[in-house]
């Protein structure tokens, strides 16, 4: 197949390169400066040009908080952008899988959010990118994850690491958050699965487990032979500055769709973690 990613160049986007790549599939990912997803010019004469099969829609504006300040922009990025990624793909025929967030829950179950519960987003940034999965036809994918790290681009594992060789002071994570880390190669392949296979409808995709921001870092610290005593744990009222997004308090999710479909679920956090860190140390 030939495949559109857009947002190629980001932690998933990168990752999801790599994956169809690597088995043999013609990838098209342009650069941030090349394909602007505001302009619907700019992703019609991009999609309708290379003609794919199909599209990885991974490109978002993830500032949780830039997204909160700037709501015009979430959504111009976010929701109407993904309206015009679904235009240029019905033009051309292709399917459209779109990466989307757990912060389109409200995060007030006590149980893990499986993909047939109700939405309902506290944030801007939440809000745009359920709009964004309200433009996509029947026929389109949607994967919502969560927590995610990776080799590349910004994340929560790189932070904990480079903060536990600069601080002089214990590091302070919530625990009144919890979730499921998701690792960017993991996910990428499962994102290639569904594409291969033409599976539509709704998958929450993270890898297997829960844990709170203050556990994960405690493991970090211990995957890379470090003491996780160092890290402390706080409630999300006492971080300061405040964030200006409200974040959901459970941002679990239930794999239920991969579960009864018989399709593979992703390793346990834990084991990711472990390859991850040894990968950047």
């Amino acid at each position: 197949m030939r495949v559109f990613v857009t947002g190629g160049r980001g932690q998933v986007g990168t990752e999801v390169v790599t994956a169809f790549a690597g088995s043999g599939h013609e990838v098209v990912a342009p650069a941030r400066d090349q394909f602007d997803l505001a302009s619907r010019d700019s992703v019609l004469q991009a999609i309708t040009t290379t003609r794919p099969d199909a599209i990885v829609h991974a490109g978002a504006w993830t500032d949780v908080d830039g997204c909160e300040l700037d709501p015009d922009r979430a959504y111009a990025v976010n929701a109407l952008g993904t309206r015009h990624v679904a235009e240029a793909a019905r033009v051309v025929g292709a399917r459209v899988v779109y990466l989307s967030t757990d912060y389109v829950f409200s995060g007030d179950l006590d149980r893990p959010y499986h993909e047939w519960d109700g939405p309902n987003p506290l944030s801007v940034y939440g809000r745009s990118k359920l709009g964004g999965e309200r433009e996509l036809g029947p026929g389109a994918t949607v994967v919502r994850t969560s927590w995610v790290c990776g080799r590349h681009g910004r994340n929560v594992v790189k932070t904990v690491l480079a903060a536990a060789a600069n601080a002089d002071r214990p590091l302070r994570f919530v625990d009144d958050q919890q979730g499921s880390p998701t690792f960017a190669p993991d996910l990428a392949a499962t994102i290639h699965r569904l594409v291969v296979a033409r599976r539509p409808g709704t998958f929450h995709v993270t890898n297997q487990g829960v844990t709170t921001w203050h556990g994960f870092a405690r493991a970090v610290l211990a995957a890379a032979g470090r003491d996780p005593e160092v890290v402390q744990a706080i409630k999300t009222s006492q971080l300061d500055p405040p964030r200006p997004a409200p974040r959901p308090a459970n941002s679990a999710l239930d794999n239920a769709a991969l579960r009864l479909s018989g399709l593979p679920l992703l390793p346990p956090w834990e084991e990711s973690l472990a390859r991850l860190v040894k990968e950047l140390s």
